[in-house]
């Protein structure tokens, strides 16, 4: 109610105003800058009064100022009180000229003009400072807000604050600004100030008991993220980001855009991207087939590869409810996508070669695969089934029907593998590299490391365990690994696929590896809750043929960069041709008889794997 009835007062409010701040102008340069004296005003300067006063209640109506004028105190507002006053300039100026108003002078016009635009702009500033401690004055009254640090004092951290401080609807109480420059020590932005540098943060929490932190340093490089969100959240529960510099339109910083620290904030190196129009150009137009497409990569791939105009997109699976799920979310988007759902599975060589001959793939990406490590280890016929002969029969069909690009999903698994998992993808890098040299298909692999969110990835596991309560578990506490965002493994196949030649192994540059004891720590301190205290963790045990760390090459490998400084190329290992085509059909009788000796058989053709054999403690 009370609000209704200042909705419909505030016009006149706002009218009065005005109206009273330029006739006291006016009085105030008829007595005292001229002296012409009170006793004279009545009779000389009552049409200036009238005539000012009738153009700014016009102006102020017209303009909607009695809108806006009060609700925040802004450019477009300043510009608009400006406005007001050259209109009343202009008609002074009309009665000067026309001698209507005796006394007024070109220099009384000129006066008049200077203090009523003071006389404005300070009705402003007073009605906004009255607002803002009446709105503070408030909300202490009603609610302690949360005790807020913001980390970086620059335009973001002061845009921020703004907006903590002008809004009612925001409970945060602001402490302060931390920032890593010298310059703002000890400076003050909107009456708070800077309480120390970045390194301060753990000591400024404690001493002040912070509740909440927002880092607003949106062109910092990923690395000083992870830095500053690893720091935040071992003392803070609730810490809060903006977007990265590029995410943001026009440079719009507000409280609306921030958002909850995450996992991707801890991985501290820039995102891998790449150049769209070299992958519109060899994907727009093609017949794609995506093997595996119902997977966590596989479709991924198809969501990128549909916004790409492919001529057909083929979704190969052997898994229905996966391909489906993709499929409908397909259909759901691009409804002028001409799409392809098939069930089958790379091992079946006669369905390979009927789908090949039927539907004629330009464009291949296998990501058909099995890829758990433990269960392959106690599966490993499975593993060579699904893993090499999978591949063997795909790229066969691929280079009988002319696909003119083949792009094999590879993993830093393959490198030196400890396990079944990773020897069969070497051997798959193996057979794309052996084809490469005698089809007119550009065979070429892709090697990366973990990817964050995948179906049995590290991160949903650590979230199942945390939302039961605990414990969760890490293999070892020296365990690292390199780690990729989903989109981030899919930019980087798709850019291969613009690469390739023939043969080629492309390796991401993945920067540093992670700590997963430490990863562990921060999810459970990201879920609100204190490591080893709410949460235990539990160590476990390497598992069968994990390793503490991943490599990205061989020894005899060495890198070469392409025009993406992110993806460089791994130098082809030479290797006996001819054996691995005839240890193909060895594998396969082998793998389908089940095998016990199937691992010994994988080492003759990768000699560098070591096979994991379990330990007997007794």
């Amino acid at each position: 109610m009370k609000k209704s009835i200042y909705r419909r007062v505030k016009p006149i409010i706002v009218c009065s105003a005005f109206a009273v701040g330029y006739i006291l102008s006016v009085i105030f340069n008829h007595a005292f800058i001229f002296e012409h004296g009170m006793n004279k005003f009545f009779s000389s300067s009552w049409l200036v009064c009238l005539v000012g006063s009738v153009i700014t209640i016009g102006c102020i109506l017209l303009m909607g100022i009695h809108r806006s004028a009060f609700s925040f105190v802004s450019l477009s507002e300043f510009s608009k009180v400006t406005m007001i006053n050259i209109f009343i300039f202009i008609g002074n100026t009309l009665l000067f000229s026309t001698n209507a108003v005796p006394h007024l002078t070109i220099q009384g016009c000129i006066c008049i003009f200077l203090i009523t635009q003071a006389a404005f702009f300070g009705t402003l500033f007073t009605y906004r400072a009255l607002r803002t401690i009446t709105r503070t004055h408030q909300r202490r009254k009603l609610e302690k807000g949360k005790r807020t640090l913001i980390v970086g004092a620059g335009d973001a951290g002061a845009s921020i604050a703004k907006e903590l401080i002008g809004s009612s609807k925001l409970n945060n109480e602001l402490i302060g600004f931390v920032d890593k420059d010298p310059a703002k020590q000890n400076a003050r932005i909107f009456g708070y100030p800077v309480l120390g540098y970045d390194d301060d943060i753990q000591k400024i929490v404690k001493e002040k008991d912070i509740e909440e932190i927002i880092i607003a340093i949106p062109s910092a490089p990923p690395s000083a993220i992870r830095r500053l969100s690893t720091m935040c959240i071992e003392v803070c529960s609730e810490v809060k980001t903006l977007p990265g510099i590029y995410q943001l339109i026009n440079g719009q910083v507000s409280v609306q855009r921030l958002r909850n620290v995450d996992v991707n904030d801890l991985l501290g190196r820039e995102p891998v991207q790449t150049n769209i129009s070299e992958i519109i150009g060899y994907i727009e137009n093609q017949v794609v087939m995506v093997t595996g497409g119902g997977g966590s990569i596989g479709s991924e791939l198809c969501r990128q590869i549909a916004s790409h105009n492919p001529k057909q997109l083929i979704i190969l699976d052997i898994y229905e409810n996966n391909a489906y799920e993709i499929e409908q979310e397909l259909k759901h988007k691009h409804h002028e996508l001409n799409l392809v759902t098939l069930i089958a599975s790379v091992r079946d060589s006669v369905r390979m070669d009927d789908i090949f001959k039927n539907y004629k793939p330009d464009i291949v990406f296998h990501a058909a695969a099995h890829k758990h490590v433990p269960l392959m280890e106690t599966s490993p016929n499975e593993a060579v089934k699904n893993n090499i002969i999978g591949t063997y029969t795909v790229v066969k069909c691929a280079d009988k029907y002319g696909v003119k690009r083949f792009v094999q999903i590879s993993t830093d698994k393959a490198v030196n593998p400890t396990n079944i998992m990773g020897a069969t993808k070497r051997v798959c890098e193996m057979i794309i590299q052996h084809f490469a040299k005698k089809s007119k298909t550009r065979f070429v692999a892709v090697r990366f490391g973990n990817v964050l969110g995948s179906n049995g990835s590290v991160i949903p596991l650590f979230r199942k365990q945390i939302e039961a309560g605990g414990p969760v578990t890490v293999t070892h506490k020296d365990i690292i690994r390199y780690f990729m965002t989903i989109p981030e493994a899919v930019s980087l196949v798709l850019q291969a696929g613009a690469y390739a030649e023939g043969g080629e192994i492309f390796v991401l540059d993945m920067g540093e590896q992670v700590r997963i004891y430490d990863l562990a720590k921060n999810l459970i301190r990201l879920s609100g809750y204190e490591p080893n205290k709410d949460i235990k963790i539990e160590i476990t045990g390497l598992r069968p043929g994990e390793k503490l760390y991943e490599e990205r090459l061989m020894e005899e490998e060495g890198l070469t960069r392409t025009a993406n400084d992110k993806i460089s190329i791994g130098k082809p290992i030479e290797f006996d041709e001819e054996k691995l085509l005839s240890m193909l059909d060895r594998l396969y009788d082998e793998a389908y008889h089940e095998s016990e000796e199937i691992k010994e058989l994988v080492k003759e053709l990768v000699p560098t794997y070591k096979i994991y054999v379990e330990k007997n403690d007794k």
